[in-house]
Order: structure tokens, then sequence, then C-alpha cells
């Protein structure tokens, strides 16, 4: 594959990326502030055809069209790095266990270990990263509103979890669809 078709498919993927970055849906009763979005496919569908490097570049891509057209302020500059560190988690699991080779027992042993990385990931972020910033710029302080603990494994942890299930068995249906069309594109 040219350089510049390399280019060309990393551009769409990243624009793809972030128009599902539109389109949230929230997990949790009670806690809709933490929402998932589909925009993780697009970058592991270019793990899947092209590499490591160019699926984490799809991330920032996205992540940065966020920043510069459709941020949220404050929520965006401390929830977009938690996004980033949790999908970043997920992609390298599928580069180190799936990409190598790729049948379904290895796939779903890359999307136990993408799902229980990003869940505490995302435990540690929160408690080290998001909830003193929350409560430091965005007057949301989840430690006297419903207590840290409560927070973290009634909220955190099962909402990183049913994330990680959902995001799985979506890219495993989207690659099974899409794999006689992915096929010449594969490194």
């Amino acid at each position: 594959m040219t350089h510049t078709r390399k280019m060309a498919l990393v551009a769409i993927l990243s624009a793809v990326s972030f128009l599902l970055m539109f389109f949230q849906l929230p997990l949790i009763p009670g806690a809709d502030f933490l929402q998932m979005d589909f925009s993780i496919l697009p970058v592991l569908i270019g793990l899947a055809i092209l590499d490591v490097k160019s699926g984490m570049t799809i991330l920032l891509i996205r992540s940065l069209l966020k920043l510069l057209l459709n941020s949220s302020g404050v929520s965006t500059y401390i929830g977009l790095p938690m996004n980033i560190l949790a999908m970043g988690i997920f992609i390298l699991s599928f580069a180190l266990i799936w990409k190598k080779k790729k049948t379904p027992k290895s796939f779903w042993m890359a999307a136990i270990v993408a799902t229980i990385g990003s869940t505490l990931g995302m435990l540690v972020a929160n408690y080290i990263y998001a909830v003193p910033l929350y409560a430091a710029y965005a007057n949301f302080d989840i430690k006297t509103i419903l207590g840290l603990g409560n927070y973290l494994f009634a909220m955190v942890v099962p909402f990183n979890l049913l994330q990680g299930i959902i995001l799985s068995v979506a890219f495993y249906g989207l690659y099974t669809v899409m794999k006689p069309i992915l096929k010449p594109y594969e490194k």
C-alpha cells in the first residue's frame, strides 16, 4: 500500500470516528455523564488493516477534531484524555494479542484483556485525575455527592466493563461482516 493511500485511509477513518463521537449512549442509570460511543470502531478497523501506529494516529486525530470542533469546555478537557487512555489501552490490547494471529480465540482473549485493562485504567485515572479536576474546575465534587467508593465501584467499574463488552461484540460483528472487503488492505 502506498504512503498516500495509507494517509487517505487514516484521514477517512479519523473523520468517521469523529462523526461517531456525536452519538453517545448513557449505560448506567443515574450516571448520564458516563457515556459511550462507537468511535473506537473505525480506529480498530484502522488497526486491523494498517498497523498500531495508524490506529493510534486515527485515535489522536479524532480526539483533536473533537477538541477543536466540538468541545464542551471543561468536561471535554478533562474527559477527552480519559477517553484517549481507555481507548489506547483497548487498541494496544488488540494490537498485542489479536493483530499477530487473527483467530476468534485470540480476538476474544484480546477483548477480555482490553475490557479489564481499560476498566482498571479508568478506575485509577478517575481516582487520581478526573475526580479531583472535576471538583476543582467543574464544581462537580463526586466525593460529596455520592462518595468516592460508590462512584468508582458502582458507576465507573460497571460502565467500563459494559462498554468493553459492547465495543468488543460490535467490533467482532463489524469486522466479520467487513472481512471480505478489508482483506485486500490488510497488512
